[in-house]
């Protein structure tokens, strides 16, 4: 049986739902503090908190857990900067709650959501598992002692894992029954697309001065769908007897945030309104991933490499559920 930390947020949720249309057996595990109980729909539910042993100790006698994902982090890396001590107690000292946990009940494998942050500013394009790693956020840095933290463990007692390092997870479920809900909304899509139909006064554009074609950030975009193929795969991988494994995922090729405004203006029919700002603290000019490594190992292929598929995934969901999971 299959644990997910934090499914009830935006990509846990949509791996839950994968993990149902497979006939596998999971239970979610929230908090709520940012996860919505509407997007586990069918799936088991147990609320917890990773920071609080005890409940980690109640779901493991409960079900017959064999693997554990988590997605039971923060993952702002403007609100990283000014909080850094709120990352560093949730996204590593949860983890190490956890993983004491597991070795207590046995349970040795673990399918982790790191990030491109863990790379900072890029040396080349693109970016492969080989790059040197020097975080410039506390975002990146809380993920990347944790990619360091399950090496250990691995050598230590055998604690096997796969971290999955994300670029910018983005679209929704084609059906769109389920999609991305935060609170406050900071990825750039439902931003640009929440600015164009004036849920919000316009986009703020961090920086124009960076060294890409446009002078905004380029980045990465990686359908949400695709994201959960990955997990599924590595579940596999690992349920199956395979060794620890490190993967970026992406799609291999970058967009400027000015491209995206473009694309969701062109998906919308709408004019995104935008005002050009500072630059905002830890963000690195361009990310754009070299996934070579994980469709030669497990042929993994994304399904929606499209940004304007992506788009249109992210419009549908928008436009059918405007208030997100919330209900008047």
């Amino acid at each position: 049986m299959i644990l997910v930390l934090g499914g009830a947020g935006y990509i846990g949720s949509h791996l839950s739902k994968r993990l149902r249309e497979n006939h596998k057996d999971h239970v979610v595990f929230d908090n709520l503090s940012h996860g919505h109980r509407e997007a586990v729909q069918d799936s088991k539910f147990f609320e917890g908190d990773l920071l609080d042993r005890a409940s980690l100790d109640e779901v493991f006698v409960k079900y017959p857990i064999k693997t554990v994902f988590h997605f039971a982090a923060h993952i702002s890396v403007g609100e990283s900067v000014r909080e850094p001590l709120k990352y560093w107690r949730n996204n590593t000292a949860g983890v190490l709650t956890l993983l004491e946990a597991m070795k207590d009940h046995g349970i040795q494998n673990l399918v982790f959501s790191s990030t491109a942050a863990i790379f900072g500013e890029p040396q080349y394009i693109p970016i492969d598992e080989a790059h040197p790693k020097s975080p410039t956020s506390p975002y990146g840095s809380s993920k990347l002692a944790v990619e360091t933290l399950l090496s250990e463990c691995d050598r230590g007692f055998g604690l096997r894992s796969v971290c999955l390092r994300y670029f910018n997870a983005a679209g929704a479920d084609p059906s769109s029954e389920i999609g991305e809900d935060h609170s406050p909304e900071e990825h750039l899509i439902p931003v640009a697309i929440e600015a164009a139909v004036g849920k919000r006064a316009g986009l703020k554009l961090f920086g124009t001065d960076y060294p890409t074609p446009d002078g905004t950030c380029v980045r990465d975009y990686i359908h949400i769908l695709d994201l959960a193929e990955a997990h599924i795969l590595a579940a596999k991988h690992l349920e199956n007897g395979g060794e620890s494994r490190r993967y970026n995922l992406g799609n291999g090729q970058g967009f400027s945030v000015k491209q995206v405004i473009d694309i969701v203006s062109k998906v919308t029919g709408l004019p995104v309104p935008y005002e050009e700002v500072e630059r905002r603290p830890g963000d690195p000019a361009t990310l754009i991933a070299s996934s070579e490594a994980i469709r030669r190992d497990w042929g993994w292929t994304p399904k929606y490499p499209d940004l304007t598929t992506i788009v249109e995934h992210a419009w549908n969901w928008h436009r059918l559920h405007p208030d997100g999971y919330r209900t008047k």
